[in-house]
C-alpha cells in the first residue's frame, strides 16, 4: 500500500477499521431480516401454547433451538436458550457443583486463563464450601492433560476448559479432555463462545457434557446464548433461578422469540459458511502477521501459532506500551486484553499465566479479524501498527498520533 493511499483511508469522517471481533460482531443483516418481524406483527408469547400467535412462536423458536443444535451435533431437546455465555457459564458451573454437592461430589477443575465469568463462577463456589483447582497452562497456553488427570479425584464433580481463548485464540485439545472426563465419570463443560461457528466443535465426538454459546460473537444478537445440558448421560443441573420452568426447568423466564430466532439463523449461517470462511480468515491472518513482522521483525506472537482460532492474533510490541500505541492509531479500533480498574491498568492475567514478564504483557494488542475484514483494510493496518509502533520505539509520542501511516 503507498503513502498516499493509505492517507486517503484515513479520511477524518472515516469510521475505524474494526479489528475487535473477538469481543463482539455486528449482526449480520441476513439475521437482522429474519428477526425483525417477531417484535411487531409476529409478537406472541412463545409459552401461549392456546392460540396461534403463541404456537407460531413457539415454532419459531424451536426451529431456532434446532439450528443451534445442528451446529455442535447435539439433539435440539438439549438446548438451552439463555442470556449469552455468562449466565450459561454460571448455570453449568453453579448448577453442577450444587446438584452434585448433595452426593458428596464438591470439587471443581478449572483453568488459569478460563473467562472471568467461568471462574469467578468457580471462586463463589468455594466460597460455599467446594474445593476448587485452578490447573496452569504452558507458554503456548495449553492445559497438561497429565495435570488435569492428577487432579480429578473422587469428589470432582465438573471440569471447564474453554474451546477457544478469548485473547490468545488457542484452542485446547476438546475430544481429548472429554474422553478423560468420561472415563473418570465427571462432567466436562467448556466455555464454546469464541470456537462455536469459527472452529468444528462436536458435542458427541468430542465427550462434552454443557456447552456454552454467546449470540453476539457469531454475527447475532446481543442478549442471548444457549448452555448445551447433555441428556444421555444425563448432566445433571441445579437452576440458577425459580420461576414458571421454562427451558427444561432449568431456565425460567419468557423466551426473546426475536433474539432466538437471531440466534438460529446465526448458528444456520455459520454452519454453512465456516469453512469457506476459516479459510479466507487464515489467509488474512497471514498477511497480516508475515506483514507486521516484515516491518517489526522483534514483534511476538502470543499462544500456539498452529491451533488457534482462524482470525485471532495476540501480538506484544516490545518496548512499545499498548495503550499508547492505541492512541497513536485512532484509526483502527484494537484492544489490550487487559483488565482495567479505576486506578490501574493491569497487564492481563491471561498473558501473565503464559509466563510474560510484565513489560511484554503491557505491549500486547489483541488483533480480531472476522467476516466484514477485507485485504485492504488488514494492508492498511499493518502500514498503521507498523509505522506507529516505530515512531514510539523512538519516543517519538506526539508525532506517533498525527502522522499518516508510511
Amino acid at each position: 500500500m503507498t503513502a498516499s493511499v493509505a492517507r486517503q483511508q484515513r479520511r477524518p469522517n472515516a469510521a475505524p477499521i474494526y479489528l475487535d471481533y473477538q469481543s463482539t460482531t455486528p449482526v449480520d443483516k441476513r439475521v437482522l431480516a429474519e428477526m425483525l418481524p417477531w417484535f411487531t406483527e409476529k409478537f406472541g408469547n412463545p409459552h401461549s401454547a392456546t392460540h396461534a400467535y403463541g404456537r407460531e412462536a413457539e415454532a419459531a423458536v424451536e426451529a431456532a433451538r434446532a439450528e443451534v443444535a445442528s451446529l455442535i451435533g447435539a439433539e435440539p431437546r438439549e438446548i438451552v436458550f439463555t442470556s449469552g455465555a455468562t449466565e450459561s457459564n454460571n448455570l453449568a458451573i453453579k448448577g453442577a457443583a450444587r446438584f452434585h454437592r448433595a452426593q458428596g461430589r464438591d470439587h471443581i477443575v478449572t483453568v488459569a486463563t478460563e473467562h472471568k465469568c467461568v471462574l469467578e463462577s468457580a471462586r463463589a463456589m468455594a466460597r460455599e464450601g467446594c474445593k476448587v483447582t485452578v490447573l496452569p497452562v504452558n507458554a503456548k497456553g495449553f492445559v497438561d492433560l497429565a495435570d488435569l488427570c492428577a487432579a480429578i479425584d473422587e469428589r470432582t464433580a465438573i471440569v471447564s476448559v474453554m474451546a477457544a481463548n478469548n485473547e490468545i485464540g488457542v484452542l485446547q485439545p476438546l475430544a481429548e479432555i472429554g474422553a478423560l472426563c468420561r472415563s473418570r465419570g465427571v462432567l466436562f463443560h467448556s466455555d464454546a463462545a469464541q470456537a462455536v461457528g469459527k472452529v468444528p466443535v462436536d458435542v458427541e465426538a468430542m465427550q462434552i457434557d454443557l456447552l456454552s454459546i454467546s449470540g453476539h460473537k457469531i454475527y447475532g444478537p446481543k442478549g442471548v446464548g444457549a448452555l448445551y445440558v447433555r441428556r444421555r448421560p444425563r448432566a445433571r443441573l441445579e437452576p440458577l433461578f425459580d420461576g414458571g420452568g421454562q427451558e427444561r426447568t432449568l431456565r425460567s423466564g419468557t423466551l426473546p422469540t426475536p433474539l432466538c430466532v437471531g440466534l438460529g439463523v446465526a448458528a444456520r449461517l455459520a454452519r454453512e459458511e465456516m469453512a469457506a470462511e476459516a479459510a479466507r480468515l487464515l489467509a488474512l491472518r497471514w498477511r497480516f502477521l508475515s506483514g507486521l513482522k516484515a516491518r517489526l521483525p522483534e514483534l511476538q506472537l502470543n499462544g500456539d501459532a498452529e491451533r488457534r482460532l482462524p482470525g485471532n492474533l495476540n501480538l506484544s510490541f516490545p518496548g512499545v506500551p499498548a495503550l499508547a500505541l492505541m492512541e497513536a492509531c485512532p484509526s483502527l479500533a484494537l484492544s489490550t486484553g487487559s483488565a482495567c480498574t479505576a486506578t490501574e491498568i493491569e497487564p492481563s492475567y491471561v498473558l501473565r499465566a503464559l509466563g510474560l514478564p510484565e513489560a511484554l504483557a503491557g505491549a500486547t494488542l489483541r488483533l480480531g479479524l472476522g467476516r466484514y475484514t477485507t485485504e485492504t483494510e488488514v494492508d492498511f493496518a499493518i502500514d498503521t501498527l507498523a509505522s506507529a509502533a516505530r515512531r514510539l520505539a523512538r519516543g517519538d509520542r506526539m508525532t506517533a498520533a498525527s502522522a499518516p501511516p508510511t
